[in-house]
């Protein structure tokens, strides 16, 4: 069913103040900035694409382009699963036909900024249906052609991309519960059945060694070793299990959640 306009702006605006990955402005404003880009032009423009590569290239200070271009993917894909996981689990909205309405804008450092002018195409969803819509807006709509237009400007793999888009997707549950504990299971069930899906599945498993302590086991990397001062993820697949249990037990204890 189609959802109330209305509705959709209290989503967005509701969902956006968990953290900067789960915002995305409805403010009429903008429409008089030229800055605000289709969120299309990500995947068609490949000129702009390459550019910012090199840029990440520079600034990771990695002289290694498929790594630069593996983490910059990453951080767009946890950008465009964050709301969409949010508003989905916390009001029952899929953008159906939302993604062609997103703008971005560029900015020197953090979470790209994204705005919507429309909040038409929005549907409303029961829990048990949602799964595959998100699949078909985020992957099918968004990160495919980002998939594509990164192999165009770089060599890198298609497993690893998708690798990343998972570990970016399980990744929105390291936010989202802390922030929402009321949200945590529906956000968690809802990352599980994506997971299983097309180009997700058998891109790792996720766990939840501690209750509320939600992690990922991914079966490829996304080379931040490789990066100047990095490391392996805790999520990574090079990384020994003995090694990454003790990373998780040390998390959740942080968190306030000794085992």
């Amino acid at each position: 069913m189609t959802a109330d306009p209305a509705l959709v702006v209290r989503a967005l605006a509701d969902v956006s103040a968990i953290g900067p990955y789960f915002a995305v402005s409805t403010e009429p404003g903008h429409e008089s900035d030229p800055s605000w880009r289709p969120l299309a032009e990500l995947s068609t423009a490949l000129e702009a694409l390459a550019a910012r590569v090199t840029d990440f290239e520079r600034r990771l200070g990695t002289g290694e382009r498929r790594v630069a271009a593996s983490i910059l993917f990453q951080g767009l894909a946890a950008r465009l699963w964050s709301p969409v996981v949010g508003t989905v689990t916390a009001h029952g909205l899929v953008p159906v036909a939302a993604p062609a309405h997103l703008r971005w804008r560029p900015v020197a450092t953090g979470p790209l900024p994204l705005w919507t002018p429309r909040t038409a195409g929005w549907a409303t969803v029961r829990q048990a249906e949602c799964a595959e819509m998100v699949y078909q807006a985020v992957v099918a709509e968004l990160l495919d052609p980002l998939v594509g237009a990164f192999q165009s400007v770089t060599k890198v793999a298609p497993s690893l991309l998708w690798g990343n888009a998972a570990s970016a997707l399980a990744g929105t549950l390291r936010t989202l519960p802390p922030a929402r504990p009321d949200l945590g299971p529906r956000a968690a069930r809802l990352v599980g059945e994506l997971l299983r899906l097309g180009v997700l599945a058998g891109t790792g498993e996720p766990a939840e060694p501690a209750p509320g302590h939600h992690f990922f086991v991914r079966t490829s990397c996304c080379l931040y070793y490789r990066v100047p001062g990095g490391g392996m993820c805790d999520d990574c697949a090079l990384l020994a299990p003995a090694v990454r249990e003790s990373q998780w037990a040390r998390t959740a204890r942080q968190a306030g959640g000794a085992r």
